[in-house]
């Protein structure tokens, strides 16, 4: 049975998920570890835990989902996963981490580009990927269908969707593609976001302000 652990990282509060089946191989997606304490309390738990780190997996490549990139492929020598859209938006952190006081932020670099069309595989378990962007223009989210977990990113929150105002970000496309694709996923459907608590399909197509039946903007 897939598992699934939350981290909240670093001052934008950010989660990082780490996904594991009985076969004790997982994947972690957008660890926003930066500081030495929260890279501890991550590896304190793969190890309690037993874990083999087999991907590191990128929703999307703003800053707090990217702080911890080189930290994990460093100590793990697991290649990183995104999608090739969000390669720009990887390599621009550079530039501004110091800005956000992230004096430290060490660059890191993709392995592999994925995409809708294919799947991510790790021990006995399988994810769909589904191309969400609007939030960040190559933006995926990822949804295992035996437990209705999706990694949601910076997509659609509890009462809300992801902020469209940063470079590549697009208002319209980000609806869209919540209407298109994740409200095509099944009512049950656990999402876990990239910031705050987990939400379901169904309450979001009934009371979100942006998507949902009595949408206002």
């Amino acid at each position: 049975m897939l598992q699934l652990k939350s981290f909240t990282f670093n001052p934008f509060m950010e989660n990082t998920y780490l996904l594991y089946d009985e076969t004790r191989e997982a994947v972690i997606f957008d660890p926003g570890c930066f500081e030495k304490y929260e890279q501890k309390e991550l590896s304190d738990f793969i190890e309690n835990e037993e874990l083999e780190l087999k991907m590191l997996i990128n929703t999307h490549c703003h800053i707090d989902h990217v702080l911890g990139n080189a930290f994990v492929k460093r100590k793990y020598g697991v290649p990183l996963y995104l999608h090739q859209k969000e390669q720009p938006v990887l390599k621009s952190v550079t530039s501004y981490a110091s800005n956000y006081g992230f004096a430290g932020y060490e660059e890191s670099h993709p392995d592999y580009f994925i995409s809708e069309t294919d799947r991510i595989k790790f021990g006995n378990s399988s994810l769909e990927i589904r191309f969400v962007p609007g939030h960040s223009p190559g933006h995926l989210v990822f949804f295992h269908q035996e437990t209705g977990i999706c990694i949601a990113g910076d997509t659609l929150f509890q009462g809300s969707i992801g902020r469209t105002d940063l470079p590549g970000g697009d208002h319209d496309t980000l609806l869209n593609a919540i209407r298109t694709e994740m409200f095509s996923l099944p009512d049950t459907t656990k999402v876990y976001p990239g910031h705050g608590p987990m939400t379901n399909i169904a309450f979001e197509k009934e009371h979100n302000p942006f998507v949902g039946k009595r949408a206002r903007f």
